[in-house]
């Protein structure tokens, strides 16, 4: 299946504010959040580290973000990665497709993902038929311990 235009303009984006992150530009990474981004988190409380870089509160890079997979859906790009056996990430954007604004991000740390289509159709809630899930945390052979999981709705 072939990305669409807006679609690889959203991913695009939210691939150069990642190589803005580990190489410290933080005039390109400004330019690409909206400033009232709207920011949520689920995990624990010492693992918010996405956070702690995109407010200037860690400028040392404690953790490197290197993303292993990526999915667009629509205006939002899914993002996972791993390292080793102790951290496991996922983290969803939502581009602004008019303007390629970042407006807002979720990040999940040591939690597992499954995105399901909620989206309207005739003016009643339900689930698409066809394809319910439309993206998943990869297989848990890259830990080797259970973690939470969570569905998000789109």
């Amino acid at each position: 299946m072939a990305i669409s235009q807006p679609e690889l303009h959203v991913r695009k984006n939210v691939e150069m504010l990642y190589d803005s992150l580990r190489n410290g530009d933080t005039e390109t990474v400004s330019k690409l959040l909206a400033i009232d981004l709207e920011w949520w988190f689920h995990g624990p409380p010492n693992c918010q580290h996405m956070m702690r870089m995109l407010t200037g509160e860690s400028v040392d890079l404690e953790f490197k973000f290197e993303p292993r997979n990526m999915a667009v859906i629509d205006d939002r790009v899914i993002v996972e990665g791993w390292e080793g056996n102790e951290a496991y990430w996922v983290h969803v954007w939502t581009v602004n497709v008019q303007d390629g604004l970042i407006t807002q991000f979720r990040e999940y740390f040591n939690t597992w993902i499954t995105v399901r289509d909620m989206r309207i159709s005739n003016s009643v809630w339900e689930i698409k038929q066809m394809k319910p899930t439309v993206w998943q945390s990869e297989p848990q052979e890259h830990l080797k311990r259970s973690l939470p999981g969570l569905v998000l709705a789109i």
